[in-house]
């Protein structure tokens, strides 16, 4: 059964996130601040944590970089009441695997999390697999980068991403066919979709010398180069 922890300072958003899970036959356990989620931490592991961002006593970004400095392998999916693009750009690269804003459908919410689960599920008796084109190495199971003897950590949506890109070079994909493969669903948000897409752009823009490029190709979707052009 997996383990699931809520941390929100509004009792009735906690509320209403458990039902939903324990439905789905999680089991949860709840915190009312930052401060507090740390301590459940160190006391028990948890599978997933579902992390408001704002909260008074104890934030979110507090327990972001209490798992970041930790290296917690742990599954976050924030939640924020802010909308902006760099926000959830900031957050995800503290290491926070997806990013729902407030008010949010629980049901979706309940959608991500399974998302989570089942993409980070070990697999029993299998190799990672490794997809590579040129430089770029992809450890897809392990949510690894490596290119030029650095190692870059990915976010599953990344990890996903990067693989459809890395195993369609130079082909244009529609945003909406991108959106089906690596949500699984058709809600199709333009807005999520292009902070991941920013988010890889400044990944593979860290790694020495990239020859490669992300290209948005205007109303269709995007191109990835791997010469650079």
């Amino acid at each position: 059964m997996y383990q699931i922890l809520i941390v929100d300072d509004d009792a009735e958003i906690r509320s209403l996130i458990r039902i939903h899970l324990e439905q789905a036959g999680m089991q949860v356990a709840e915190a009312e601040s930052g401060r507090l989620a740390i301590a459940r931490i160190q006391e028990k592991d948890y599978d997933l944590m579902i992390l408001d961002l704002m909260m008074d006593d104890g934030n979110g970004y507090e327990v972001l970089h209490y798992l970041h400095d930790h290296n917690s392998k742990l599954l976050v999916i924030s939640l924020s009441a802010r909308r902006e693009i760099q926000d959830k750009i900031d957050t995800l690269g503290l290491g926070a695997d997806d990013y729902v804003t407030k008010p949010f459908s629980p049901m979706e919410l309940l959608a991500r999390v399974q998302a989570q689960l089942r993409r980070n599920r070990p697999k029993k008796d299998a190799q990672s697999e490794i997809i590579k084109l040129k430089e770029l190495s992809l450890d897809v199971d392990n949510l690894i980068l490596h290119h030029k003897g650095i190692q870059h950590d990915l976010t599953s949506y990344e990890c996903e991403l990067l693989y459809l890109f890395m195993t369609n070079p130079d082909r244009i994909l529609t945003k909406r066919d991108i959106y089906r493969q690596v949500w699984k669903h058709d809600n199709y948000d333009d807005n999520n979709l292009s902070v991941f897409i920013r988010r890889l752009r400044h990944l593979l823009s860290e790694t020495a010398d990239s020859p490669y490029h992300l290209q948005t190709v205007r109303g269709v979707g995007y191109r990835f180069s791997g010469d650079g052009r």
